[in-house]
């Protein structure tokens, strides 16, 4: 049988045990927002309905479930290109913004293993001489008693735990937690933009070598069409005035070539810095852009919620969020701290280690074990209210979040939609305005038309040709925005995180 100090000590322990399990945490809900079916922009067949538009997509609804951990893939390989496929690579090796990332990654695992640590007790030893004097009344002498000072050698280990009660550990641990996942995504949400960035500002750069080369080409027929205004001029078949214009059509497109010139050079700047260069180091070989055809499936609204590394650190946030209402709610119950120490100490060092000198301390060297908050002015239910407040706001920016990734997967489709029939009419455009050039000059040459009609048909077809090189680049463009709103690529494997050089190697673990 049990003696009565030991009954009570078990029940002690088995009450310890049983609050250290209670997390004061709200249930975590992750709360619903709104998914449409089908994407509204999603391209259909002509008198097919949205949801056969959808089955040809894929099968049936499902469920939303997170999966930040997917790897989003070379994505960027759909357009065939191995420029591009080197500049993406560059760039995941070099760019300071991802590696910043990756180091904040590397401190939010940190934190957790900080909160863990709060799990187990902690042992210190110490070693060293104290000098005190002792009072009279201490000692219980008369008031003009000389106490002499004394000289104390101590040698102890001590000990100092606080057990989980009402989940305060757990709580901060589990909110540790989700905040390192929040980093993760974040980390997943920074590399998925500077992917993106990477290929939208190639293509632009390839836009403006396209306009290049079509100033040069049309510098070239203006100077051209100099020569033969001049020496129509000098025959005498007609006025200064068309010379004038020739001459100021052709100073107008070698401005328009230079204008071009310092965009690109801007672009390519960027670009330098997106790969972790500075620009005097980094020069892109001058390539004209190619339409490109990159058909990608959109799938369905609900899958959105689980690729979208911006949505997965939104909704970690919560949780995080969450976590910390149960820690300002377990600031209201007691705390317990067990300390103890055990050693020796002697007023002499040679007598230290005797085991006559030996001592120990159990409980807190100042206040008590067990603490009760009684009054403080409303500083918990302060916090409380703080952290509920917290978690409703993070509610509501998982919300916004979520409207935000439709409509740019929205805005994506309605301009892939809408630049295919602006390409096919832009089409028809340029084929008018190049027959109207063709017979503007003809009919210059036999007098029925004046000059301006000629330079006027030159001009359209400039900006026609202009207006068809920006909208492939804009195609190229939006296909790869599309991308990114979706939440990347479609490959099956391990995300990567690190924070310099070999460490960007490291996998990242679901927690």
């Amino acid at each position: 049988m049990f003696r009565r100090g030991s009954h009570r000590a078990v029940v002690g322990a088995v009450a310890v045990a049983v609050l250290s399990a209670c997390s004061m945490a709200p249930p975590y809900v992750r709360p619903d927002a709104s998914v449409p079916d089908v994407f509204k922009e999603l391209p259909r067949h002509s008198g097919e309905s949205p949801s056969a538009a959808e089955r040809s997509t894929t099968e049936a609804w499902k469920t939303a479930e997170p999966a930040e951990d997917t790897f989003r893939g070379e994505w960027w390989r759909v357009f065939n290109d191995s420029t591009l496929d080197g500049l993406e690579k560059q760039a995941a090796q070099a760019n300071q913004s991802l590696k910043a990332a990756a180091a904040r990654v590397q401190q939010a695992r940190a934190l957790v293993q900080s909160a863990r640590s709060n799990w187990f007790p902690s042992i210190g030893a110490g070693f060293g001489p104290t000098r005190q004097h002792m009072s009279p009344a201490s000692q219980f002498l008369p008031d003009n008693t000389e106490v002499p000072d004394q000289t104390l050698w101590r040698a102890q280990v001590s000990a100092s735990y606080e057990p989980d009660l009402f989940g305060r550990v757990s709580d901060n641990v589990s909110a540790s937690r989700s905040d390192e996942a929040q980093s993760e995504a974040l980390f997943r949400s920074v590399q998925l933009a500077l992917q993106a960035d990477v290929a939208q500002n190639y293509f632009q750069l390839r836009e403006f070598d396209a306009q290049l080369g079509l100033y040069r080409k049309t510098v070239a027929l203006r100077e051209d069409a100099l020569k033969l205004v001049e020496s129509r001029f000098n025959a005498g078949e007609i006025g200064e005035l068309d010379v004038s214009r020739a001459r100021s059509e052709l100073a107008t497109a070698r401005a328009d070539a230079v204008g071009v010139a310092r965009q690109r050079a801007a672009s390519e700047h960027s670009l330098s810095i997106l790969l972790g260069k500075p620009p005097a180091d980094f020069t892109f070989p001058e390539t004209p852009l190619v339409p490109v055809q990159a058909h990608i499936p959109a799938g369905l609204p609900s899958s959105l919620l689980e690729r979208r590394p911006d949505i997965a650190a939104a909704e970690r946030a919560m949780a995080s969020a969450n976590a910390r209402v149960g820690l300002a709610k377990s600031a209201f119950f007691p705390q317990l701290d067990v300390t103890g120490a055990f050693g020796y100490e002697s007023a002499t060092l040679g007598d230290l280690f005797q085991w006559s000198t030996r001592a120990f301390l159990l409980g807190p060297f100042a206040g008590t074990a067990l603490t009760l908050p009684i009054f403080d002015g409303g500083r918990r239910s302060a916090n409380l209210a703080k952290a509920r407040a917290k978690l409703d706001e993070d509610v509501a920016q998982y919300r916004q979040q979520v409207l935000v990734a439709f409509k740019e997967v929205e805005d994506s489709l309605s301009n892939l939609r809408l630049l295919d029939d602006q390409i096919s009419e832009q089409g028809f455009a340029m084929s008018a305005s190049e027959r109207a050039e063709q017979l503007s000059a003809t009919q210059y040459e036999e007098g029925q038309v004046s000059y301006l009609d000629v330079i006027d048909a030159q001009r359209q077809v400039l900006q026609s040709e202009l207006r068809s090189i920006h909208l492939a680049s804009e195609q190229a463009v939006s296909t790869v925005a599309l991308i990114r709103a979706l939440g990347g690529g479609w490959a099956e494997s391990q995300a990567q995180i690190g924070s310099e050089g070999e460490s960007q190697k490291k996998t990242v673990e679901r927690r």
